[in-house]
């Protein structure tokens, strides 16, 4: 059985007891870590891919130790110019051992907070949207010619300005003839 999870902002193809380094975490070592966003399961041959993930599926791991990974140098040089630069770099890394895979019943504890302090300001904005419904069913006979202009070309529109003897017509732009066709 194995698993691709997305483990502080990379994914990786998990499987039991196997050691993993990730971007460092802001958990104690020796604590346990869950990992919730599950994109693909597979459990002998029957192959779970979520839709972005997989509802209840969790990874659940030990943190072994935090460390610093190997060194990268970064060389820069243009060449006939006596340009040099050298930098380096060691990221800070994590190592974690899953411990288990599972495929069904995990919670999830820390979105579920988050969804009761955001029904609250959810249901403010639907009250607006229903004002702002409101508001074009008034105004629904002006903006219906409008669309009409809007979505004629240049041409048809100077050929209307000109059936109807505007003057100037052939050096106005495409939101002026609306503008002096909708008076």
């Amino acid at each position: 059985m194995y698993a691709i999870v997305e483990m502080a902002g990379q994914q990786f193809k998990v499987a039991k007891d196997q050691k993993v380094y990730v971007h460092r975490l802001q958990t104690e070592e020796g604590k346990k870590v869950t990992f919730d966003k599950v994109l693909l399961l597979d459990d002998n041959g029957n192959v779970t891919i979520g839709a972005p993930v997989i509802e209840g599926a969790a990874v659940e791991a030990k943190v072994v130790k935090h460390l610093k990974g190997d060194k990268v140098i970064v060389f820069k040089k243009k060449r006939r110019k006596g340009f040099k630069k050298k930098n380096g770099h060691r990221q800070y890394l994590t190592e974690i051992v899953v411990e288990s895979i599972v495929a069904k019943g995990a919670k999830k504890a820390a979105p579920a907070a988050k969804a009761k302090t955001e029904e609250k300001p959810a249901a403010e904005p639907k009250k607006e949207v229903a004002k702002k419904a409101e508001a074009p069913k008034k105004e629904a006979p002006k903006a219906k010619a409008t669309e009409d202009l809007s979505s004629k070309t240049v041409a048809e529109l100077k050929e209307m300005a000109k059936a109807k003897d505007i003057t100037g017509y052939s050096s106005m732009k495409k939101a002026e003839l609306i503008e002096a066709l909708s008076k």
